[in-house]
């Protein structure tokens, strides 16, 4: 009897158990059930949940500016602990793929603003670098011009990808290289007409992009032979020929009003954001003028205090337009001349004629400064040992007027200029010059003139 009792019960704590581990799996069933429901129902709730866990667990939760969504920043993951294996983490590496950036287009805008240590210190003013050399196309705020000219064009059915179209312009450099990238990316070949005094590295870095490059003598903008009409030309022989697949399609940076509108919508709203809208002044050299006017336009509206200077090389006539209202420069007067072109070392600014882009935002610019090859090469050379930046001409005129300005402002000022592109493609010419200036040379007070 005692055996049949002791079996009995060993059957009925069987049963309570696999009737407890049933309750348990249904349980826990149920669970994912609701789970996965309340998921579907609540999607904003959930994602505030898990931002909400992230931060708790100390995990970066990315911050994004309005309208800039495929802005990436980058991460120190050197430190991360095991935890960084929970599933929370790697939903948010998930979501950072979604936004990695398509292409070299993807690679264009957003570039840092930076303040230029040195600069800042020697002046009394804080002064910031766009650093619009980090472009991932072409290396220079051409970038955006370059894509916002190709879409532009696409947008209005003038040219079409991988139908043989070409991309024609005339360009001292950096808009080529620009265009030549992007052009490569999109669908379309690239035909790029340059003066033969340019450096010679920037035709050989348009080459090895795959454009074709036309190098022409420097020539006055009457005459037919100069860089730029020579691209018309050539864009318009292209569509007239039917041996010729596609079309030929004249970019016109010069005239094209796609030009500064990339940089109203773009750079301007990036520097107003970096900022936090706290800027005294903005200050840029013009060649198309489509950087100084795009800015101007963004920044002027929110901004109305703020003083947009023009920063310009010698030989060029945009200063005294600027200044006076006449647009000349002495060495333009007769028997004075000595090239057809701005008579200057600096490549990619200074102009003796009014664009399009230029006066879309002249009447928002407050002053201008007049910079000296001189002071250009010597301001190169001090951002080299006291910044530890390799740049272009450009980037040094405007860094030179950035420091005039700010001996003119306020003590704290804060002052915005662009950096364009990087030293390594004005070596044949420029930085030949600039690199045989000795450090001693190169004083700031020197370079302003006071020493």
């Amino acid at each position: 009897m005692a055996f049949f009792t002791d079996l009995w019960h060993r059957i009925w704590n069987t049963t309570l158990d696999h009737r407890n581990k049933l309750t348990t799996t249904g349980g826990f069933l149920i669970g994912i059930i609701v789970t996965l429901g309340f998921k579907d129902f609540y999607p904003d709730l959930e994602a505030s949940f898990r931002q909400r866990l992230r931060s708790l667990r100390g995990l970066s939760v990315p911050q994004i500016l309005p309208g800039q969504a495929d802005y990436v920043r980058l991460e120190d993951h050197t430190k991360q602990t095991s935890s960084s294996l929970h599933p929370d983490a790697l939903d948010s590496r998930r979501s950072w793929q979604d936004a990695i950036p398509e292409g070299i287009e993807g690679l264009i805008g957003n570039t840092p603003l930076i303040k230029l240590k040195a600069l800042s210190e020697a002046t009394g003013c804080e002064i910031l670098g766009k650093a619009e050399y980090l472009n991932g196309a072409g290396n220079s705020p051409k970038d955006r011009v370059a894509l916002s000219m190709i879409n532009l064009a696409e947008e209005e059915g003038l040219i079409k990808p991988n139908r043989g179209d070409t991309i024609y312009e005339g360009t001292v450099g950096s808009t080529g290289i620009s265009l030549a990238a992007v052009c490569r990316a999109r669908g379309y070949q690239a035909y790029i007409c340059m003066p033969n005094d340019q450096a010679s590295e920037k035709s050989e870095l348009l080459l090895r992009l795959g454009a074709t490059v036309e190098r022409v003598k420097p020539a006055s903008i009457v005459d037919q032979a100069q860089f730029v009409n020579m691209a018309r030309k050539r864009a318009r022989e292209h569509t007239e020929n039917p041996n010729k697949p596609g079309k030929g399609f004249f970019a016109d940076q010069f005239e094209n009003s796609a030009n500064y509108i990339a940089h109203q919508t773009s750079t301007g709203p990036e520097i107003y954001q970096q900022t936090g809208g706290q800027l005294d002044a903005f200050v840029a050299g013009a060649g198309t003028g489509g950087t100084i006017s795009g800015v101007a336009l963004a920044l002027k509206p929110q901004l109305p205090n703020v003083k947009i200077v023009l920063a310009d090389p010698q030989g060029s006539g945009l200063y005294n337009k600027v200044k006076y209202g006449v647009l000349f420069s002495p060495t333009e007067a007769e028997g004075t001349r000595r090239r057809h072109q701005v008579d200057s070392i600096v490549e990619g600014i200074g102009i003796n004629r009014l664009t399009a882009n230029f006066s879309a935002g002249m009447e928002l610019i407050d002053d201008a400064v007049k910079v000296s090859d001189v002071q250009a090469m010597k301001m190169a050379r001090w951002l080299v040992e006291n910044e530890g930046l390799f740049l272009g001409a450009s980037s040094a005129v405007n860094c030179v007027a950035a420091a005039e300005l700010a001996k003119r402002m306020e003590p704290g000022s804060r002052i915005v200029t662009i950096l364009c592109d990087p030293g390594s493609r004005h070596l044949s010419r420029f930085w030949k010059a600039a690199g045989e200036l000795k450090p001693e040379e190169c004083t700031f007070e020197g370079i302003l003139g006071r020493d």
